[in-house]
């Protein structure tokens, strides 16, 4: 599914160019396409190429949404050469990978399009890549709040208008 992820944006980009689409091929893309929002947008270390990342199972979904679209747009599209060339070298990148020969444990899982597969949080905090990374968003997020609501006296000066001088006048 690596390599899959590596070609998500040009299977996204064939996906947008076709003229011709159908109620399977627009559920396809929009259940990937929520999946990999509910991935937090594949921004988690390990989420594709660790099993052990309670967001691998999530990503293994919309992955393999975007492997099923891609499949579905074979039929169903109008420029099968681009298609066929996408397939192609997906395929060969796939047999470089070796990807072809390992099955990740999710693989034989079944996915439905009516429901999300979310992250398994609980486990964020046995799993070291997955805790730091949202910690650093965490106290990022609490340094900006906290610059916003205590702004430093320094920058208070910095940002004073013009007739708002500390310099009292002379009477």
């Amino acid at each position: 599914m690596a390599v899959i992820a590596d070609y998500r944006s040009e299977i996204l980009s064939l996906a947008a160019n076709q003229n011709r689409t159908d109620q399977m091929f627009r559920r396809l893309l929009n259940f990937a396409n929520l999946q990999y929002a509910a991935c937090l947008w594949g921004l988690m270390p390990g989420s594709v190429g660790d099993e052990t990342s309670p967001f691998n199972e999530c990503s293994h979904a919309y992955l393999s949404a975007m492997q099923a679209a891609l499949t579905h747009l074979r039929e169903l599209s109008t420029d099968k050469p681009a298609v066929e060339a996408l397939i192609s070298r997906i395929d060969a990148d796939m047999v470089l990978n070796r990807a072809s020969f390992v099955m990740c444990q999710f693989s034989g899982e079944t996915f439905n399009t009516a429901s999300l597969v979310i992250p398994n949080w609980r486990n964020v905090i046995s799993h070291l890549p997955s805790l730091i990374s949202l910690s650093i968003v965490f106290l990022a997020a609490m340094a900006g709040i906290l610059t916003v609501l205590f702004p430093t006296p320094t920058f208070r000066q910095r940002t004073r208008r013009p007739d708002q001088s500390s310099i009292p006048a002379d009477n």
